[in-house]
């Protein structure tokens, strides 16, 4: 068979979504403080409530969880957690992608089927989720945190464990420019990016790539169907200029969008460059599947605004384009770095449960068996110190460890948004505008109330 045309076929079934920021959660209602960023120190031992679960005694969690991406690695990390300890049974249900998991997930809590573990975002889902959560403080791990509690913290309690950090900005095909002779080192603003996409722009069409890159057919694509793509991880790139942290986002009552403008570039630059740049209104139909397996994994295009959760996919598609990827800076010469989401505990949940629930989260990112599962199957990078000897080994976890050394990152704020703002707000307007159905000044208009609408 065609190598190229056997990428084709692996990248039309490779489906899974990755890293949706799906932050619509409402639920419960509860207090935030806005607490900053530093992990809380973990209170004496004797105020622990809870002893390990005695293994002799049969317990069942349920897992209701969002990353589609890491569901085979997650159950097969399940699985060897139960056969070392066979009175626990662990039942995980993933949603998420094109899926919104925080509806889903109030489904869920509204069925009367209570999850035992659950993620939740920043500070604004753990305002609506607060009822349900488990003051996570007396937990080993909370001592080697660092600085990623802050968004889930309230009263110097922890209420959610970090799932991983993660960096995200334009992952681009480091052979795809090379051989166009675009030098991508010289990408440091909307300007130069413009320019250096124009030049690949120019020998695609011409056909001057087509030896080496049969399926190339466009610069960038962007998947506009997928409205945290653009309403959470696009908009953060600009609104973070305006709010330092998920925090200051969370508290504040009105959003000035002063980076507007700036945003509005970035969007028509992505619909400029993309394989329908005379048809815009086709991208509202283009889905993460599009973008990754089917997009920059067999080469069809060079360039996509994802982060480091798409290497495992396109590794499954094709080793040799995944170790080329590395990340071109956005919004200025760095990149967002943050935690997706955090694991959380329902506290309504029995006893021995929450025991359970807690002694296997322990156990995935404090063994090292654990350890060996977060960094070589799910290709996060640790939340926590302690995995020295657990470097990162994809080329895009190697790449943001650079940018986080260089000192070139900046934060996610969209943790901070209010509960639906940036997909079904934010988002919805944008594929609107993409259409030519809203305006640019409409769009920032609504947005702007909506989000006043939405912190009275």
């Amino acid at each position: 068979m065609n190598m190229k045309l056997s990428k084709v076929i692996k990248g039309a079934v490779v489906t899974t979504l990755a890293t949706s920021m799906i932050l619509s959660m409402a639920g419960c209602t509860g207090k935030t403080d806005g607490a900053g960023t530093d992990a809380p120190a973990a209170p004496a031992a004797e105020e622990k409530k809870e002893e390990p679960q005695a293994a002799s005694e049969p317990v069942t969690i349920d897992m209701f969880q969002f990353k589609v991406e890491i569901a085979e690695e997650l159950q097969k990390a399940v699985d060897l957690y139960t056969s070392k300890n066979p009175h626990v049974t662990i039942n995980v249900t993933t949603v998420g992608g094109g899926d919104d998991y925080g509806a889903a997930l109030r489904a869920k809590f509204q069925s009367g089927q209570e999850p035992t573990i659950f993620n939740i975002g920043g500070p604004q889902d753990t305002q609506d989720w607060m009822e349900k959560l488990e003051d996570l403080g007396d937990q080993p791990w909370v001592g080697t945190a660092g600085g990623t509690l802050g968004a889930v913290t309230v009263d110097g309690k922890p209420y959610g464990m970090p799932l991983a950090v993660e960096g995200y900005g334009l992952v681009y095909n480091k052979a795809i420019f090379e051989a166009a002779g675009v030098d991508a080192s010289q990408i440091k603003d909307a300007a130069s990016m413009d320019k250096a996409f124009g030049e690949l722009d120019a020998k695609i069409k011409a056909g001057e790539l087509k030896d080496k890159f049969p399926l190339l057919e466009a610069v960038i694509e962007l998947p506009a169907k997928e409205t945290w793509v653009t309403g959470l991880h696009a908009s953060n790139i600009f609104i973070n200029k305006e709010f330092p942290t998920g925090v200051d986002a969370f508290n504040a009552k009105n959003i000035e969008f002063a980076n507007a403008a700036e945003f509005k570039d970035y969007i028509d630059l992505m619909v400029k460059y993309s394989p329908n740049a005379k048809t815009p209104q086709k991208l509202n139909a283009v889905d993460y599947a599009t973008q990754v397996g089917q997009g920059l994994a067999i080469e069809r295009v060079a360039v996509i605004q994802q982060g480091n959760w798409v290497f495992g996919d396109v590794n499954n598609v094709e080793p040799a384009v995944a170790e080329n990827l590395a990340f071109l800076p956005v919004g200025g010469d760095s990149i967002p770095l943050g935690v997706p989401m955090y694991w959380s505990i329902n506290k309504t949940r029995p006893d021995a449960e929450r025991q359970a629930a807690k002694d296997f989260l322990n156990w995935l990112y404090t063994s090292d068996e654990g350890k060996d599962i977060i960094v070589n199957k799910f290709f996060f990078i640790p939340p926590f110190t302690g995995y020295e000897n657990f470097p990162a080994k994809d080329a895009l976890g190697r790449d943001i460890m650079r940018y986080q050394a260089e000192g070139k990152t900046t934060s996610w704020v969209f943790m901070g948004y209010p509960t639906n703002w940036g997909m079904q707000v934010l988002g919805v307007n944008i594929q609107k505008y993409i259409a030519g159905e809203m305006s640019w000044d409409d769009l920032v208009a609504d947005s702007k109330v909506k989000w006043a609408e939405a912190r009275p």
